[in-house]
């Protein structure tokens, strides 16, 4: 789908800024805070920011991710999707290695994956009910109701569930009952942000991408207001050069707490990157997020078995 991408000037854009900053930011990202730039007609302040890549991992190529969960002792845990390929897996970082694999039934779309306590809870395409293994051995030891419209991305902060559906909302849910606690829709400068999808919680903010583009949302789960933004097209560059596929889309965020690392991927990438944030210190012209980072809706028909140019 070739109008998927067709954002020329915002990417040309990103690649002067990008080019300007990037050896200054990295140099200095921990000296320096997060730039916020005023808006002044919406009364509200935003990070934006890029990453720098700090260690590149091997990834399953034909992994079509739709979550990512650090599990501790450099393990991670996997959601992938397609219907007849979708399971949960555990995957050795440094290697890539599928340790563990659950497969999920033919007719399920697996989607988004969290961990909570000993148990890891997954939710899927067009269904209300999710499901749950024991992290050891990713055994199927239950099963879930939530009250979503969909399942799309699901994230935990140790108290709450976070969920998403496709939509702008994000959901607040009680990880014993699975009953929304709270909703808020995610606005930017008036914008309603669609299509959330894999979600992330990070140093108490809620991170999610969005589908079909190479950005990350920060979001604040008290009132879904959007703290900032995180550009990454040049990952998804790296891809395309790499595996000559144009619509790869960006999907995985893992965040390890403990020694504060952040990991993204993507649907088939073949890496999952190890990446530092920094601030983008220059201006950002008017626009250059929303042409960026927010999707139309007429830009997407949803072929999830077929195009995997658009599929979530």
């Amino acid at each position: 789908m070739a109008s998927l991408w067709r954002k020329t000037g915002a990417y040309t854009t990103l690649s002067l800024l990008l080019s300007a900053s990037l050896a200054i930011a990295v140099i200095d990202h921990l000296a320096i805070p997060t730039k916020k730039l005023s808006d002044f007609k919406y009364g509200e302040s935003y990070s934006y920011e890029m990453v720098s890549v700090i260690n590149e991992f091997p990834h399953d190529p034909e992994a079509f991710t739709q979550g990512l969960v650090y599990g501790g002792n450099d393990t991670l845990f996997e959601s992938t999707g397609l219907y007849g390929k979708s399971s949960v897996r555990k995957v050795a970082l440094r290697t890539g290695k599928v340790e563990t694999l659950q497969k999920i039934d033919d007719s399920i779309f697996g989607e988004g994956l969290t961990l909570f306590g000993e148990r890891l809870f997954q939710v899927a395409w067009l269904q209300k009910t999710g499901f749950i293994y024991d992290h050891n051995n990713l055994s199927k030891v239950g099963e879930f109701m939530h009250q979503m419209n969909d399942g799309w991305g699901l994230a935990t902060d140790g108290e709450v569930l976070f969920g998403s559906d496709g939509s702008s909302t994000l959901y607040q849910m009680d990880p014993r009952t699975f009953n929304i606690l709270s909703k808020s829709v995610v606005y930017y400068k008036g914008h309603q942000v669609k299509f959330l999808n894999e979600l992330e919680s990070v140093n108490g903010e809620v991170w999610a991408n969005v589908l079909g583009v190479d950005c990350i949302v920060r979001i604040s789960p008290k009132d879904g207001r959007v703290i900032g933004w995180i550009v990454l097209p040049n990952l998804r560059e790296q891809e395309v050069v790499a595996q000559n596929q144009k619509q790869m889309v960006l999907n995985g965020i893992a965040w390890d707490s403990e020694k504060k690392r952040i990991f993204v991927t993507g649907k088939l990438w073949s890496k999952i990157y190890e990446i530092r944030v920094v601030p983008i210190n220059k201006p950002i012209e008017e626009g250059f997020i929303e042409q960026l980072c927010l999707p139309p809706l007429h830009k997407f028909t949803y072929d999830r078995s077929e195009s995997l140019s658009i599929s979530h």
